[in-house]
């Protein structure tokens, strides 16, 4: 049974799954041991981020963020009982420690606080999560702790440890060609903290009023396989209360001439639901990404623009599905457009294995910015290099190094910012 109250929608959701797998032959399972797996992630990370102004009396805050930490994140998922119905359990476990903090430079997001001072950083946290699962052929429920990587919904892993969310969701694969998806989550817990909370809508650059929650958060989706090449994609989600989605995307790719092109389209609009607790949202987003790859080069080009009178809202502790969210800005403002040109290289092409680069540039206008009248802009410029061991005692062990420039012409909502981020990471496979 899903959380709380269920809508007569989740019904028909629901028994529309179940007929799916009820007319499929059921997948038997090896065994709840015997396709049971876990990995460990060791990531530590080092994050500077110079607002380029202030200081720690003045009103913008600190001039400067900079912490290291050191994370661990354990990842099991068991395998099911045998029979037509098998059941399992999946377990979160994360804990991070501090390498290096103080006061004047804390709040990265690496490290929670440490409740005595707001401004110090806690010396280390855990977390932990669980989640039971049933399976029936290609269709699985799960219920408890869990990471969605959905299109109105994608968890966060920017910093040191990934957010968490709670709730029921249940997919089905019998269909073929169809992916079907209907969820309902109710608590988070945020990438710097070990408190559960009710979810709750994203407050960036102070587009709505903070700590606007909902009841629940729902989602329903399709994807359809047009092609081995081209998937179709619809999908709905509503924060009781707050606001609600349509999503519809296409995503492609085809070989062309001596290289592959790639493309991904996708329309979301939002409204806000019921006794609108953030006030009046009107958005309509529409991001396009095209790519073109060839012997170790792509190419990216990509445009988003937002339509109404508001942002594109989206659950805090998420990253938006939008072409333009990088690594700092989400170019996600009021009626802003925004145009993005990227480059990548992995020099295997030249017999360099595990070495790649990447660098990109997004620029975006027309931003209706509250309490004026002139128009806002703003633009970003990322770079990354990352090089995989490939041999000897650390082989697999990633290291990447990210900068970031980010300029805006309305600096009482977003600052200027530079910033550096150093990223170690090494996953080893336990069971």
């Amino acid at each position: 049974m899903l959380i709380g109250r269920t809508r007569p929608c989740t019904l028909v959701g629901l028994g529309t799954l179940s007929l799916f797998a009820s007319v499929t032959a059921p997948v038997y399972a090896e065994g709840f041991l015997e396709d049971s797996k876990a990995n460990i992630e060791s990531r530590t990370m080092y994050f500077n981020r110079d607002f380029r102004d202030g200081s720690s009396s003045n009103p913008q805050g600190a001039s400067k963020r900079e912490e290291a930490a050191q994370g661990f994140i354990l990842n099991f998922q068991s395998g099911y009982t045998t029979g037509p119905v098998g059941f399992g359990i999946d377990a979160l476990g994360m804990a991070g420690f501090q390498l290096d903090s103080s006061p004047d430079r804390s709040g990265t997001g690496l490290l929670p606080s440490s409740g005595r001072n707001p401004r110090e950083s806690k010396g280390e946290y855990a977390k932990f999560g669980a989640a039971a699962k049933v399976r029936y052929s290609q269709t699985v429920f799960k219920y408890g702790a869990m990471m969605p990587d959905l299109p109105l919904l994608k968890y966060n892993d920017g910093r040191l440890l990934p957010t968490m969310f709670n709730g029921g969701m249940l997919t089905s694969q019998d269909l073929p060609g169809f992916k079907f998806m209907a969820s309902r989550l109710d608590h988070y817990t945020a990438r710097d903290s070990t408190d559960s909370q009710d979810i709750r809508l994203n407050s960036k650059n102070k587009r709505y009023t903070s700590d606007i929650t909902g009841n629940h958060f729902d989602m329903y989706g399709v994807d359809y396989q047009v092609t081995p090449a081209i998937t179709a994609q619809y999908h709905y989600a509503a924060l009781e209360n707050v606001y609600h989605q349509h999503y519809v995307g296409l995503l492609g790719s085809e070989k062309v001439g001596p290289g592959v092109a790639s493309a991904d389209v996708h329309f979301i609009k939002s409204h806000d639901d019921g006794s609108a607790r953030a006030g009046e949202i009107d958005n309509q987003a529409l991001s396009t990404l095209l790519a073109y790859a060839l012997a170790g080069h792509k190419l990216t080009v990509g445009w988003q623009t937002m339509i109404g009178d508001t942002s594109m809202p989206y659950l805090d502790g998420t990253n938006p599905y939008l072409v333009n969210y990088i690594q700092i800005n989400d170019f996600a403002a009021a009626q802003e457009r925004s145009w993005q040109l990227r480059y990548d290289y992995d020099f295997k092409a030249i017999g360099f294995n595990g070495l790649s680069f990447m660098t990109r540039y997004v620029n975006g206008d027309n931003i209706k910015v509250a309490g004026s009248d002139s128009e806002g802009k703003e633009w970003e410029r990322d770079t990354e290099v990352k090089y995989v061991m490939q041999t000897g005692t650390f082989k697999d062990l990633s290291i990447r190094l990210r900068n970031a420039t980010f300029r805006s012409n309305y600096e009482s909502f977003a600052r200027d910012v530079d910033e550096t981020r150093v990223i170690l990471s090494y996953n080893f496979s336990v069971l």
